[in-house]
């Protein structure tokens, strides 16, 4: 059984809470390790804030980097059929030959770092023509103005996949605007597959060009 993706529970935990999302939004809870929770939550949430307390910056990019390295390398050795891929700089970008758009219509998902009047993270699940459908684990009952401006969609009803729905221009411009990648050399982005389910090009019906 698929469980609903869930909401940070403070200002800061959104990295931990995007990756067990995107492990949630592949495997069923019977299916899903312990270790991977315990793991995650263990080396996430590792930056200080400006006022000295430990956790209070979120986490770092080192962080997501060894995260992804780790569930790749736990796949590998224990059998458990997920796969990882971190990725960084220009090789972060939606639209033609994005490895993002790539892995979600092969089944995937993607965690990118973007903009949120912070840096943020959220769990991207599916994409269309051209739109993004995301998971953003900071909880809103409604869409706030800036949301109307950029067109971008707050829905409820899609608890096990997506909360946003976002045109891809707002991803790719460089500044920290909400939902921007922001500079291209400070981006990053981890796709998840659960490899039973993960589509080869070559089977796929619509195929992202």
């Amino acid at each position: 059984m698929k469980i609903p993706l869930r909401y940070q529970m403070s200002e800061y935990d959104c990295g931990p809470t995007a990756l067990l999302n995107g492990v949630s939004y592949l495997f069923d809870r019977s299916e899903i390790p312990p270790e991977i929770i315990r793991s995650v939550m263990l080396y996430s949430l590792d930056c200080y804030g400006t006022d000295g307390h430990a956790c209070k910056a979120g986490t770092s990019r080192m962080a997501m980097m060894y995260l992804a390295n780790w569930l790749e390398g736990f796949g590998r050795a224990t059998g458990f059929p997920i796969s990882c891929r971190y990725i960084a700089g220009r090789a972060v970008h939606i639209g033609r030959d994005s490895y993002i758009n790539d892995a979600v219509l092969r089944g995937g998902a993607a965690v990118v770092r973007l903009f949120y009047e912070v840096e943020h993270y959220a769990l991207i699940t599916g994409a269309d023509a051209d739109r993004i459908y995301l998971f953003d684990p900071y909880y809103l009952a409604k869409a706030e103005t800036a949301f109307l401006r950029d067109r971008i969609g707050v829905t409820c009803a899609h608890p096990h996949a997506y909360n946003r729905i976002v045109p891809f221009s707002c991803f790719n411009r460089e500044t920290k605007e909400l939902y921007a990648f922001g500079k291209t050399d400070e981006r990053e982005a981890i796709l998840l597959f659960d490899e039973r389910t993960r589509r080869e090009p070559g089977d796929m019906i619509e195929y992202f060009i």
